[in-house]
């Protein structure tokens, strides 16, 4: 027997944009489960295979808008979400809308385009796992957990280019950071801050507009180079005026 969960994920053609898909992971990001008493499965709305069967029904999506709010969740559930969104050809745009914790701040590194809310939260820390064993045992889960963790890395890493550096991504990760949207934008871990962009455009239309007049204040008159011979000399005009001047006053 197969259930659906209780809705996570919320999928959606946009009224203005038919080639627009909508995507919500607006709770933890988790595979099937199921319930070994009754033999019941339970269907994720966010693992990565449902995420598969809304993008292969929707393949004349051209732009996908994905809006997250998530404490996070299973990192193989959320690495496949990752993956399937920077391999998918249409322009993907993340809107960080609430928090982005752990494996969902993964998701969000897929965005082509990620904006955050200015109120909106990251925390980023590194992969954690419950085991049990004899030592050999807990050293390869430590191992393990190391590899997992190098993957989330290189998903930050990838984003953020040149701003952010193994280094202090790894002191990032150390202390279980928890970052709001003007150091993710620093870090290089969103494009934008929601609210903002209107205010960098009014911005650089002033500064162009500032150009402009500058260079018009600059432009001078062409000036007209008049022979030194001709410079002490009057006109025609000049001459007569004088002339009748000095009549009218001797009169």
């Amino acid at each position: 027997m197969i259930k659906l969960n209780k809705t996570l994920f919320s999928i959606r053609q946009q009224a203005t944009k038919s080639n627009a898909l909508d995507i919500y992971i607006y709770d933890d990001v988790e595979g099937d489960s199921y319930n070994w008493w009754t033999g019941e499965k339970t269907e994720s709305e966010t693992s990565a295979n449902h995420i598969k069967q809304v993008l292969e029904s929707n393949q004349n999506a051209t732009e996908i808008n994905l809006y997250v709010n998530s404490y996070g969740g299973e990192v193989k559930e959320g690495l496949g979400i990752y993956n399937q969104l920077k391999r998918h050809p249409a322009q993907v745009n993340v809107y960080i809308d609430g928090f982005a914790c752990s494996i969902a701040s993964v998701i969000a590194m897929a965005g082509d385009k990620v904006i955050m809310g200015t109120n909106a939260l990251m925390m980023i820390h590194h992969a954690s796992m419950g085991c049990f064993g004899n030592a050999e045992e807990l050293r390869k889960a430590a191992n393990d957990v190391e590899v997992i963790d190098q993957a989330s890395c290189s998903s930050y890493l990838s984003k953020a280019g040149d701003k952010l550096d193994e280094t202090t991504l790894k002191q990032l990760l150390d202390n279980q950071t928890w970052l709001n949207a003007s150091q993710c934008l620093e870090y290089g871990l969103i494009d934008e801050i929601a609210g903002q962009e209107d205010k960098t455009i009014e911005a650089a239309q002033q500064r162009f507009k500032q150009s402009i007049q500058a260079q018009i204040m600059q432009v001078k008159e062409p000036s007209i180079d008049v022979p030194e011979k001709f410079a002490t000399q009057k006109s025609n005009y000049e001459l007569l005026r004088q002339k009748f001047m000095k009549k009218e006053g001797n009169n």
